[in-house]
């Protein structure tokens, strides 16, 4: 089973490149997980402009029969164990494999969403698109837990 996450820009931040290795360290016990980081556009460039951009960008590296998922603030929030179901019959109907796109700090460009066979939320709270990666790498590790009824805590 292979997760690819494709997002806009690289993480700075020690802590949450820490955090995202360990879970990272984590689900390799039940996946592969490959983080494709697409250039991000400055935040000079005019929203429209830097949305269609980064969105042409992290499309160049899905394929035409991947099951993509898009992290979006207008995306259908799930239960743990809700993700965890729609995880797994994602891996299925995908060949193993899920792509799964976050969008840079001024969202997702409409092309990409209306590629997405999925669009998840996290809650209608505004954080950074890196929080969301490490955030996104906790739930999926979770959902894999609750998938094999494996202890977690809560």
């Amino acid at each position: 089973m292979k997760i690819r996450i494709i997002c806009p820009g690289k993480i700075r931040e020690r802590f949450l490149s820490d955090g995202i290795d360990e879970y990272k360290k984590r689900l390799s016990k039940y996946c592969t997980v490959e983080i494709i980081e697409v250039p991000d556009c400055p935040d000079t460039m005019p929203i429209d402009q830097a949305l269609a951009t980064e969105g042409e960008k992290i499309l160049s590296k899905i394929s035409s029969g991947d099951v993509l998922w898009v992290m979006d603030i207008h995306g259908k929030e799930y239960t743990s164990e809700e993700l965890s179901a729609v995880m797994v019959s994602a891996l299925e109907k995908g060949g193993s494999t899920l792509s799964i796109a976050i969008g840079g700090s001024n969202g997702l460009s409409p092309e990409l969403v209306k590629r997405a066979d999925r669009r998840v939320c996290f809650g209608k709270i505004t954080m950074t698109h890196q929080m969301t990666r490490l955030l996104l790498m906790e739930q999926l590790y979770r959902g894999f837990k609750i998938f094999h009824n494996e202890k977690y805590h809560k």
